[in-house]
């Protein structure tokens, strides 16, 4: 063998050594490329939500009508499994005057599958709820709806609330769309009261089925579920410890429905 030789074969090894770094330098941008547009999603579902632009959310932002295993969940009382159930949440939700929801999202923590094709990311939300409500309506609702004082006549709600969200994306067409949505309500309190001294009545009102409060204040509930859920969770209970729920993902090949 000739020193010609032996360096054409130490070359090719090289060669074939560099190919692997590349394609292992294009999946894990590939991935990072992923994470960013993941997080993208979810963030302008916040901004969305919190304009009332429920519309744009379904058709921007949701997984594709058809699309197998799709679902949402908000308290204990059961999930929506169709495409029909889950974007109801959506539809017909009212922009009404001097109404104020403002809810922002931090600590992400988002873990892409290995084939590129299914993400699970965690999110904690924090903002404020708030409004006006007509005085006929403010007689016939519980009164841990109310912070207090009116405003123009109108007794206001204003309540802080805290959530955890678990969400599953689906890769569709190139785009990164929402497959699975799960809302874990940590804790709530009127302006006027705190988390504590309130936590007995957030229970009440975490399984309650209010969707969310429309023109002049008026309760509008979520629709009926599709099917009742497999394990419950709790916002905070002056008698229960908090717990690691939904656990942070992990990377992963194989994926798992870990949040429903």
């Amino acid at each position: 063998m000739t020193t010609t030789e032996i360096s054409v074969e130490a070359l090719a090894r090289r060669v074939e050594e560099l190919q692997q770094q590349l394609e292992q330098t294009r999946r894990e941008a590939t991935r990072a490329a992923d994470r960013g547009a993941v997080d993208n999603v979810f963030n302008r579902y916040m901004h969305y939500h919190n304009a009332y632009e429920d519309e744009r959310i379904i058709a921007e932002l949701w997984a594709q009508p058809g699309t197998p295993g799709m679902w949402s969940r908000y308290n204990n009382v059961g999930r929506y499994t169709t495409y029909e159930s889950v974007t109801a949440y959506h539809r017909g939700r009212p922009r009404p005057i001097g109404k104020l929801l403002f809810h922002y999202a931090s600590t992400p923590v988002i873990e892409v599958g290995a084939d590129g094709q299914t993400a699970k990311g965690i999110w904690i939300m924090a903002g404020l709820e708030s409004g006006l409500m007509d005085p006929e309506v403010a007689r016939n609702v519980p009164p841990w709806v109310l912070s207090g004082g009116d405003v123009d006549g109108k007794p206001v709600w204003a309540h802080w609330v805290w959530c955890k969200y678990g969400v599953d994306f689906v890769k569709q067409d190139g785009e990164w769309r929402i497959w699975h949505f799960r809302c874990y309500e940590v804790a709530r309190a009127p302006f006027n009261r705190d988390w504590i001294s309130f936590a007995a009545d957030n229970q009440e009102s975490h399984d309650s089925q209010l969707a969310w409060f429309g023109d002049d204040g008026v309760p509008v509930f979520l629709p009926q579920v599709d099917e009742p859920v497999e394990t419950e969770y709790h916002p905070y209970a002056n008698d229960r410890a908090q717990t690691l729920d939904p656990v942070p993902p992990l990377p992963y090949t194989d994926f798992e429905d870990t949040f429903k």
